[in-house]
């Protein structure tokens, strides 16, 4: 098995064309060829296409062969999948590689799309014909992408639903539940599984030929130009960023594109404006402290606009990656520094070194829960990948009250746009930066940086703590 930090970029994908409706009529060839082409493409895929032949055991033993021999992440799907390109795009091109499915809001349940409960944008709960879902939310649309770091898992969990499917301990599956059921057996052992939301575009598994005529009729119906710009700003960012920045800054991103700017540049740039605003807030005048503070929101909004670009012409790199999160840092703290030159309270510098080392803390607190997580997940400590029964056809919520309590909160618009605010995210920390600078003074800024950032502090410490203990 290779080692998942030598794993590179390239995409194997198991098409399963297990089922008869793989075989039914599309233009002029059958539902196979049509996902086939789709998935000819670029970025760079392996197509590996698993045919009828020796039942479920079978196929899901053929995904477990798969999964141990790549060199990068696994998708799955069904051959009689009809699907926007930019549904499968979601999973396939997405830039972590990450493990994953896509589901799809306020779709009823039913044999070919199975219920899943989504909770903070993980896939907490899925079903199959013999597992059961309390308390769904979505469904699951039939394609799955199993992440460099997860494959042993995805191969281990394969090889048990194969051997519990051949004793019958599942009931009477059939192959045409092969990836509904290795998505249970990801999210029963513990993966973390991100929803990838359809949204408005068509993922439907037929099995018949006038479903399968309607379902490709029916995408023409969606505009995937427009799709793949909304889906290119984050539907899960913070408050600010959500309705100061990207309410706006949407309308950069196709002049961005045609005028051949990559996401990098566009970093190197919002680096500049930073630097300017650093050197603005130097001078210690109200004018300079309002130019600072104006040069220092548009740095944030580059900031922004870098990943649009990225997802909307999906020109991603770990340099990119990498580069984007050195630059949050960098850029706050060049500002820090610019605000603490330009004012003349002898007692700045302590302020400016004490909200500097809070925010090391906090970033501190989150990397490194979620790196201990991933290290425990690779090595297989049971803390970090709770063992749950494959058998067990139910699935109960639990965990502790204060994360339940979180949970809930994630249903309501307001407590959810609450949680994002107290961990006092870089939107809001850039407005609170740039609004307390151009209205008062530094001494005011860093003091409030101190205040919300300490208290954001206490409630990420209170959340990995009780993360730790699910």
């Amino acid at each position: 098995m290779p080692d998942p930090s030598t794993r590179d970029t390239t995409t194997t994908v198991v098409l399963l064309a297990t089922t008869p409706a793989a075989r039914l009529s599309c233009g002029d060839g059958t539902l196979l060829d049509r996902i086939g082409d789709q998935l000819a493409g670029p970025p760079a895929r392996d197509v590996q296409v698993v045919t009828p032949g020796g039942g479920l055991g079978a196929d899901l033993r053929g995904v477990a062969k798969i999964a141990r021999t790549a060199t990068g992440a696994v998708a799955m799907l069904p051959a009689d999948l009809v699907a926007h390109n930019e549904a499968l795009a979601l999973l396939l091109e997405h830039p972590a590689r990450d493990t994953g499915a896509l589901v799809s809001h306020g779709v009823t349940a039913g044999p070919t799309r199975p219920p899943v409960r989504v909770e903070g944008g993980k896939i907490v709960a899925a079903g199959s014909s013999f597992h059961v879902v309390p308390e769904a939310n979505a469904t699951f649309r039939g394609v799955l992408q199993a992440g460099g770091a997860d494959l042993t898992t995805l191969a281990d969990v394969a090889e048990e639903l194969a051997e519990l499917a051949d004793t019958g301990k599942l009931g009477p599956v059939t192959p045409a539940e092969a990836v509904d059921l290795l998505l249970v057996g990801l999210v029963r052992t513990g993966v973390a599984v991100r929803a990838a939301w359809l949204g408005p575009l068509h993922a439907d598994r037929v099995a018949g030929q006038h479903a399968a005529d309607a379902a490709v009729a029916g995408l023409a119906d969606v505009d995937e130009a427009k799709v793949r710009l909304d889906t290119a700003v984050k539907a899960d960012d913070g408050f600010f960023a959500t309705y100061f920045v990207s309410s706006w800054s949407r309308h950069l991103i196709r002049p961005a594109a045609k005028l051949k700017l990559t996401p990098n540049t566009v970093t190197g740039i919002s680096i500049g404006l930073a630097l300017l605003a650093a050197v603005w807030f130097s001078a210690g005048t109200q004018s300079g402290r309002l130019a600072g503070a104006l040069l220092f929101y548009l740095s944030f909004v580059l900031d922004c606009l870098d990943g649009q670009l990225a997802r909307y012409t999906r020109s991603f790199s770990r340099l990119g990656a990498w580069a984007d999160g050195m630059s949050d840092r960098l850029k706050e703290y060049i500002v820090y520094v610019g605000l603490a030159f330009g004012s003349a309270d002898p007692g700045i510098w302590p302020l400016a070194v004490a909200a500097t080392i809070l925010q090391v803390v906090r970033h501190s607190i989150g990397y490194a829960y979620g790196g201990a997580v991933s290290d425990a997940a690779r090595s297989g400590a049971t803390w970090g990948r709770p063992p749950r029964s494959l058998q067990e056809p139910a699935d109960a919520r639990h965990g502790p009250g204060l994360l339940r309590l979180a949970e809930r909160m994630d249903s309501r618009t307001i407590a959810r746009w609450f949680k994002k605010i107290i961990v006092l995210p870089i939107g809001e920390r850039t407005a609170l930066i740039a609004v307390t600078a151009a209205v008062w003074n530094a001494r005011v800024t860093f003091l409030a940086l101190l205040c919300w950032g300490g208290v954001a502090a206490l409630y990420q410490l209170a959340g990995r703590i009780a993360r730790s203990k699910r």
